[in-house]
């Protein structure tokens, strides 16, 4: 056996002895919310929680925007994140003058997208709860997201996010695996949500994961598809108009570049416009750089074909947007795919009467107006 080899295998059973660790802390961990030795809070507004049993993407931020955009149109709706990575601390508001490293690039996001809606964010819950109702006593309902395991916050109703490529049932805990909890956690969701399905999932495939996840009578399964909008200039007033079937009837060339999680779903679209790609990949949330610019614009001008394009997701677009004084024929080349979430076997329906139901049945002002308060 090589040293190489030998070197791997010690490093795999360091990462599995480690995930034994982890799993013994979540574990613990729990309980201790289980016997209500450590006490979780709940609110009287309704507060929908978002989040995962796994690390990496599963695709929480389309599911908030999707809960958002449905929410937003009949009553006054706030987001609340941490803020993973942002240079600032404490709890903060959303405005005209917010970026993405002050509130972090996943808030951002949302708050481009729906400026009318209250974005915030603080790594206390609780807290951040609490300052929303104090600052926006109209608020009608709080969009947590990523708080699967913020226990503190007890939501009146749990969502949580499988992604049909990494199965609970197949993976293992942190650092081996990308477990962050026991699958058996899942009994906490009101709604479990398959996420990033085949566009094309067969009844059987959906039936082997029903039979899998071994769901309590009062849970909710769903699945649904990430759909690929039209791409956009990441540099708001640069680039032209461009669509997919021009880079396909052009022959266009891409450098697909991305931090994020899991790059494999958003690398299958673009492989459907041009068989010409490249890709540079950083870690998730990564704060990009002058030095990191510098690698892509030297990846970029290597290409040959002089039609192409640097394609981003719409999160890094928000880390991008900063370097808004980079060469403008290197600036107009970049671009962003949007997505949003689209629910299979035409159950978007039955999933929307669920949340509004529960949103309007739980609103501070039916429960005054009931005498529950």
């Amino acid at each position: 056996m090589s040293a190489r080899a030998r070197k791997n295998i010690f490093i795999s059973i360091l990462l599995w002895e480690l995930s034994l660790i982890y799993r013994l802390i979540a574990g613990i961990r729990n309980m201790l919310f289980d016997f209500k030795i450590i006490k979780s809070k709940a609110f009287d507004i309704p507060v929908v929680s978002v989040g995962n049993l796994s690390a990496g993407g599963t695709g929480k931020t389309p599911f908030i925007e999707y809960l958002a955009g449905l929410l937003s149109k009949d009553f006054n709706v706030a987001t609340l994140s941490r803020g993973y990575k942002r240079n600032s601390k404490g709890f903060i508001i959303a405005d005209e003058n917010s970026d993405a490293g002050q509130i972090g690039d996943e808030p951002m996001q949302i708050h481009k997208k729906f400026p009318d809606i209250t974005v915030s964010v603080d790594r206390k819950r609780v807290h951040g709860i609490e300052k929303l109702m104090e600052r926006k006593p109209q608020l009608n309902v709080v969009l947590l997201d990523d708080a699967f395991q913020h226990r503190y916050v007890k939501p009146g109703l749990s969502i949580l996010l499988i992604d049909y490529n990494n199965p609970l049932w197949e993976d293992s805990f942190l650092p081996y695996g990308r477990l962050r909890e026991n699958p058996v956690e899942k009994r906490r969701a009101n709604i479990v949500v398959v996420t990033k399905c085949p566009v094309k999932m067969k009844p059987i495939d959906q039936r082997i994961i029903l039979k899998e996840l071994k769901l309590f009578a009062y849970q909710k399964l769903f699945f649904t598809v990430i759909k690929y909008l039209e791409m956009k200039p990441v540099f708001r007033l640069s680039g032209e108009r461009l669509s997919d079937e021009i880079c396909k009837t052009e022959k266009y060339s891409i450098l697909i570049v991305t931090g994020i999680a899991s790059s494999r779903s958003l690398r299958k679209h673009i492989r459907s416009i041009s068989p010409h790609i490249q890709e540079i990949k950083f870690k998730d949330h990564h704060n990009y750089n002058y030095r990191d610019i510098e690698q892509v614009k030297k990846t970029f001008d290597e290409i040959e074909n002089p039609l192409k394009l640097i394609i981003t997701t719409e999160k890094d677009s928000t880390r991008l947007q900063k370097f808004n004084n980079i060469a403008k024929d290197f600036k107009d080349a970049w671009y962003y795919i949007p997505i949003e979430t689209v629910f299979l076997n035409d159950e978007a329906g039955s999933f929307n009467k669920y949340i509004v139901d529960y949103v309007t049945k739980n609103r501070r002002d039916n429960i005054l107006a009931s005498g529950k308060a």
